[in-house]
């Protein structure tokens, strides 16, 4: 019987993780694994070493060492280093594992506050406004603007104007911003800023970092002067931002990007929107709603990489709201003449007043250096990592927006917790099998797993079927009918493989249908759940009857 100290359980649920952890490991019989006592029993063939159970233990994230020991063994230090808080946690007087984190925003502080958690300690580097993207110019502006953009809508046209008189809305943009910027600012402050004040283990320096070896950075401080910060571990996590096309004239002009149009206290008159994608197209919208006269130049079709049913549907739904549509179109030349933006394209002249340029974002890691440390970089600028967020150099880890992960701050967030456990002797891994999308435009549109097209690439044979929305008794008591769900499964097994939807709340009943495809539901086990009536949710369940049944011919909530 090998007895071992655990360290790093916080409930129950942890005793399973290092039980299931060390039965897994060669040798091992039974593990008795204790949270109280911060205990494990282990029964196991003779020989089966501490060493080994110990970094069973480490790779899900926990320490672990020889029950009644207070110091390693001596010429075991390395080894102890991962038994002692998954590698964080050193004993004998030494200093915790050092981990410098470059960001501050959803990938950084997840890592920064795992790591400290993991008895790291943590300098982290910011070289602009604390809380990245996603709080500041992202994803909560954005939500709170087409929020917003929605209410005016709904004040000027609805399905139900018949008895409900519409009005007119009067948009005050300043006052909409200040509220925006407010939400904004309480967030940042509340979720970030002061985290980061109360968290002793973590020291923030503002400032500019570029590396100078593998174990080493240089901080160019933003009130003066230069740090040298020396690192057992690295996360880059410093972000994207908005990628500006090569368009001859474009550079000289005072195009917006996503960032300019969030904080303008104007609406102009005409947009011009270059982009068919997420933030492009969920801005459009938010702009035609507050009064703008919107034109969206798309390259392709909207949503041209989704399956071809996702653009078509929300094309419709945006010229019915009179926004402009232009489809295979390219702006050759930009000029800003008198005020006005006038862009030369293969279809004519489109004139505006002002221009959006959302064509996709860059990762920020020109500035790093990261040559001087051996981090390799993809053809795009983005750092190159696995699925435990380990770069192509020893004891550097990446996540967010700067690498080749999906650029969703969700993922970012859940790769900075990954790779603080992989940094402090782990072995965790992001598996983005399942990873749901939604875009914010009305209808929005979310998505989860294959499409046909991508299961086909993948030498996977599929079957499927979509169901148009005045199927669903939510979209008919709401008296908007516009969009689908569609489900993709596998041929033969019908186990369910991806879901795309375009509806209102489509956001609502994605994650439904992602826990659907982790649990390797087939669409026979998806209809016979139970799914409360009127609901958009129970689209899904109507969806998985059509593979058996003509939902046309059943009774309202039929089960």
């Amino acid at each position: 019987m090998i007895q071992l100290k655990i360290s790093g359980m916080t409930c129950d649920s942890c005793a399973v993780h290092v039980k299931d952890a060390l039965e897994r490991e060669p040798g091992v019989r039974a593990a008795n694994v204790s949270y109280p006592k911060a205990r494990a029993e282990v029964e196991s063939d003779p020989h089966v070493t501490v060493e080994a159970l110990a970094a069973a233990v480490a790779r899900v994230g926990y320490g672990a060492r020889p029950a009644g020991t207070s110091t390693p063994p001596a010429g075991l230090l390395d080894k102890a280093l991962g038994w002692l808080g998954a590698g964080a946690k050193r004993e004998g007087g030494e200093q915790p594992l050092h981990v410098a984190v470059i960001g501050s925003g959803g990938a950084a502080m997840a890592a920064a506050l795992k790591a400290v958690e993991q008895g790291a300690r943590v300098t982290l580097v910011e070289r602009g406004t604390i809380g990245g993207t996603c709080v500041n110019v992202g994803c909560v502006p954005s939500k709170i603007m087409i929020r917003a953009a929605h209410i005016a809508h709904l004040r000027q046209t609805s399905p139900f104007d018949a008895g409900i008189t519409a009005t007119a809305a009067v948009i005050d943009r300043p006052r909409l911003l200040a509220q925006q910027q407010a939400r904004v600012d309480e967030l940042r402050h509340a979720k970030y800023e002061n985290i980061l004040d109360t968290s002793p283990n973590i020291n923030v320096l503002h400032g500019e970092a570029r590396f100078t070896g593998s174990h080493s950075l240089a901080v160019t401080l933003t009130a003066g002067g230069e740090r040298t910060v020396s690192f057992d571990r690295c996360l880059i996590a410093t972000g994207a931002t908005a990628a500006v096309p090569p368009v001859p004239g474009l550079k000289d002009t005072p195009y917006w990007t996503s960032t300019e149009a969030l904080v303008s206290d104007t609406i102009p008159e005409r947009l011009a929107v270059i982009g068919s994608s997420v933030v492009a197209l969920e801005l459009a919208q938010a702009f035609a709603r507050l009064g703008s006269h919107v034109t969206v130049l798309a390259r392709h079709t909207l949503f041209y990489q989704e399956d071809p049913a996702i653009g078509e549907t929300v094309t419709a739904a945006f010229r019915a709201e009179g926004i402009e549509v232009l489809e295979q179109t390219q702006a050759s030349h930009v000029l800003h003449v008198d005020g006005k933006f006038v862009l030369t394209t293969n279809h004519g002249e489109v004139r505006a007043d002002q221009l959006l340029v959302a064509t996709g974002r860059s990762p920020n890691t020109g500035s790093l250096e990261l040559a001087r440390a051996g981090v390799q970089l993809d053809e795009r600028g983005a750092i190159v990592i696995d699925a435990g967020m380990r770069t192509s150099a020893p004891d550097i880890y990446a996540a967010g927006d700067c690498t080749n992960q999906p650029q969703f701050v969700y993922v970012a967030a859940a790769a900075g917790t990954r790779a603080a456990i992989n940094m402090t002797g782990g072995d965790a891994r992001l598996n983005l099998d399942t990873m749901p999308a939604v875009v914010f435009t009305e209808p929005q549109v979310a998505t989860v797993g294959y499409s046909e097209a991508q299961a086909h690439q993948a030498g996977i044979e599929t079957d499927s079927r979509t169901l148009t929305l005045d199927n669903v008794p939510r979209a008919l008591a709401n008296f908007d009918t516009r969009g689908f769900i569609k489900l993709v499964v596998e041929e033969g097994s019908h186990r369910l493989l991806g879901v795309q939807a375009v509806a209102p709340e489509a956001g609502e009943l994605i994650q439904t249908a992602a826990i659907a495809i982790r649990a390797g539901m087939t669409v026979q086990a998806l209809a016979d759940q139970l799914f409360p009536y009127l609901t958009m949710v129970e689209g899904l369940k109507l969806a998985a009857q059509t593979f058996s049944k003509d939902v046309t011919q059943l009774s309202c909530c039929a089960g």
